[in-house]
């Protein structure tokens, strides 16, 4: 007969620990800048292309489009700055964890979420930026685990150097159980 050190032991969901409680880092704040930039270009676009519409010599705009244009107008400029503002205090909400045995993202304004993912279990990390990120010097992390052809989760708006070095750390660690 061979004794087994297996055991399942009950344990109180009052020791668990809490995932509130993890210390978040904030993502760089030349991201919430970059963001809010690229929303209200947007929007300005939007806007003067239903200017242009409303001003050109080339055809006569039916008179209920030309009495509903100034109105939408206003409309749309006010959704613009709400949407802004809303993508600023979302922006401001995200965050990362790292700790000895996984990564952590959150992010949410009223849907809040937080993702985690074990460290042993992350199976490949890219480091992404295109041309607007890359001129702020800013970088997205993305974590891909066993499973999937998406990735787990992306970490927008870190500082390149920064990122890189969470992809480092990462990729040193995750074969840790392995020599173990």
């Amino acid at each position: 007969m061979s004794t087994s050190s297996f055991s399942n032991e009950t344990i109180e969901s009052s020791s668990l620990p809490k995932a509130r409680e993890q210390r978040f880092l904030p993502l760089s704040p030349a991201y919430v800048k970059v963001n809010l930039l690229c929303r209200l270009l947007l929007w300005l676009v939007i806007l003067v292309a239903l200017v242009v519409v409303y001003w050109q010599p080339w055809f006569e705009l039916p008179s209920p489009m030309q009495k509903a244009i100034p109105s939408l107008l206003i409309a749309i400029a006010s959704l613009g700055l709400l949407l802004s503002v809303y993508g600023v205090i979302g922006d401001k909400i995200k965050g990362y964890a790292l700790r000895e045995h996984d990564l952590s993202y959150k992010s949410g304004v009223i849907f809040k979420s937080i993702i985690s993912q074990p460290i042993l279990r992350i199976q490949h990390v890219e480091l992404k930026h295109g041309p607007i990120d890359r001129h702020f010097g800013l970088a997205s992390l993305e974590v891909f685990s066993a499973g999937g052809a998406m990735h787990t989760f992306a970490i927008p708006g870190l500082p390149e150097e920064k990122a890189r070095e969470l992809r480092q750390y990462i990729l040193e660690h995750s074969d840790i159980a392995a020599n173990e």
